[in-house]
């Protein structure tokens, strides 16, 4: 399978599936919601990355040790022999079967069959870089960050083959310094309260892809009170009327949709004619 992020988002929009598809007993950030995810049709899946105190890179949202393994220490202070014993908890609080993954095992599970996000990228750059490479897989990942001097310069120096995309709110105020760079700039994630925010608006989105970049955006919610694309949410499109929440954001023309619905959505963008672009 040949993997080129923008051929693809000719196509289709491209669904990212939060985390997997977890449910039930299946945790998320794991093997087994990925396969459920792609099952379900999503073309790329959103991994967070954090590491071991003697420096192996886990599959685990930092910070969540309480709420997803009932650990009240963190990934980041513990060996790996220990992490390897830990257990996920299931939606009823109830232990699970299944360990933390590796970033190597799921790369290499992976590997030729979707898209990836790294997300917590900026917080070990490179050695999450050297895994990529070591497995070949530069083509099938994006990695995204908030954006300063530092991040650039990390990824001038470190990776500047790697797709990068910077999340930005409201405006995007560093796309031209982004264009003259030297590393691999593919788009970007925009956050936006309002439908008439910059980064939400026709003007910006033709701009973007008159300079061949995508524009990602956010169906999930956090907290409800901090809503990532102005209410067109995950929330709006099961809750209440899916065409203000998946289908706005698919009419207004952005690439990239993430969810943590992924089978619904997709779903629902094929039933409307949304989801394919050709």
């Amino acid at each position: 399978m040949n993997f080129d992020f923008r051929e693809s988002a000719k196509k289709n929009i491209l669904v990212v599936a939060h985390r997997g598809a977890a449910a039930g007993n299946i945790p998320c950030n794991t093997i087994p919601a990925y396969e459920a995810a792609l099952r379900q049709g999503a073309d790329m899946i959103e991994i967070d990355v954090d590491m071991s105190r003697d420096g192996k890179l886990y599959i685990f949202h930092p910070g969540m040790e309480r709420q997803h393994l009932y650990y009240l220490d963190r990934i980041k202070k513990m060996n790996s022999e220990d992490i390897d014993r830990l257990r996920y908890l299931n939606y009823d609080c109830v232990y699970t079967q299944f360990p933390l993954n590796t970033l190597d095992e799921v790369l290499e599970t992976f590997k030729g069959r979707c898209y990836i996000n790294v997300d917590k990228f900026w917080m070990h750059p490179k050695e999450i870089h050297d895994a990529i490479v070591r497995h070949g897989m530069e083509d099938q990942i994006v990695v995204k960050s908030s954006f300063d001097e530092k991040v650039l310069k990390t990824m001038e120096e470190i990776c500047p083959e790697l797709q990068y995309m910077p999340v930005v709110s409201g405006t995007h105020p560093y796309h031209e310094l982004l264009m003259k760079s030297s590393i691999n700039y593919l788009g970007a994630e925009v956050i936006f309260t309002k439908d008439d925010a910059e980064v939400a608006s026709p003007e910006f989105i033709e701009m973007m892809h008159k300079d061949n970049k995508l524009i990602w955006v956010n169906a999930i919610i956090y907290n409800y009170k901090e809503q990532l694309t102005a209410g067109h949410s995950d929330d709006t499109s099961i809750c209440a009327n899916p065409d203000d929440g998946w289908g706005w954001l698919a009419r207004r023309g952005f690439d990239i949709i993430q969810t943590d619905w992924t089978g619904m959505m997709i779903d629902y963008l094929k039933e409307k004619g949304l989801y394919y672009k050709k």
